[in-house]
């Protein structure tokens, strides 16, 4: 059943629908870096939990000011002085709003500039494709202020990097950033301007996709890199009976049987 998003009911996030079914979602915390603070991760875990029956088509993950997010809100965690069994379901809210933007099926594109650091880069792995300006810059420091990842890091971002890289990061605090980031897989983006336009223009461009084909990239494609290769292999074959039968596919099928269709061309130089 379709619901709706208000987005009046949001505070540490600004959310913004468009008119074409992009929804920008900015982190609203610019004075503190947008650390997340457990009620902006309350309000990630609302967000994402309704995009997929609200009719969002795509999403632009972004943050005011001059970074995307520093990560944990190291204030509030040191206020708070919490219990060992009080952090741990701190974490599990953090992997709950996580995992509704990796498998929701909602395409997720994420605006990268400054500060991508730690809970930041863990949120910014969540995201299907993520853009970065020249000013941003990856980083775990948790090693240095005796913490250790709690958000995804030790999954998403060693996919991303690879176990040596990530253990680097966490032991000696090295920062990432320019080309060096986007070769190693942080960003698969990096643009001269503004990386808020090219998210929002990628995101555009997803969004003309049909919904259910893009429900199975953004979803299937991550719960397969958890099975086996026989358990994945079927699974695949499943989603694609289903996508790719599906009746609203028939019309652009047809467009490219009789040639009218946008061929695949090489990206211009």
């Amino acid at each position: 059943m379709p619901i709706t998003i208000d987005p009046a009911s949001f505070k540490n996030l600004r959310v913004e629908p468009q008119d074409d079914g992009v929804w920008v979602v900015t982190l609203n915390r610019p004075a503190k870096r947008n650390a997340l603070d457990i009620d902006t991760i309350e309000e990630l875990v609302t967000f994402f939990s309704a995009a997929p029956r609200a009719g969002v088509a795509a999403v632009v993950l972004a943050g005011s000011g001059d970074h995307f997010c520093a990560g944990l809100d190291l204030i509030e965690h040191h206020d708070e002085d919490r219990s060992p069994a009080d952090f741990m379901h701190v974490c599990l809210r953090w992997h709950e709003a996580f995992n509704k933007m990796e498998y929701g099926g909602v395409p997720i594109i994420a605006a990268l500039q400054g500060a991508v650091v730690g809970g930041g880069l863990e949120l910014a792995s969540s995201a299907h494709i993520r853009v970065m300006d020249q000013t941003a810059y990856f980083a775990l420091p948790e090693g240095q202020r005796g913490l250790f990842t709690g958000g995804g890091a030790t999954i998403r971002v060693t996919d991303l990097v690879g176990k040596a890289r990530m253990i680097d990061m966490m032991l000696t605090g090295r920062v990432y950033g320019g080309q060096e980031a986007a070769d190693l897989g942080l960003a698969q983006y990096i643009v001269e301007g503004s990386s808020f336009d090219a998210a929002l223009e990628l995101a555009r461009k997803a969004a003309q996709n049909l919904p259910l084909s893009n429900f199975a990239i953004c979803s299937a494609v991550s719960h397969m890199q958890n099975m086996s290769a026989m358990d994945a292999a079927y699974a695949e074959a499943v989603v694609a009976g289903v996508v790719n039968t599906q009746p609203d596919a028939r019309a652009r099928l047809a467009a490219f049987a009789d040639k009218s269709a946008a061929r695949v061309r090489p990206n211009a130089k």
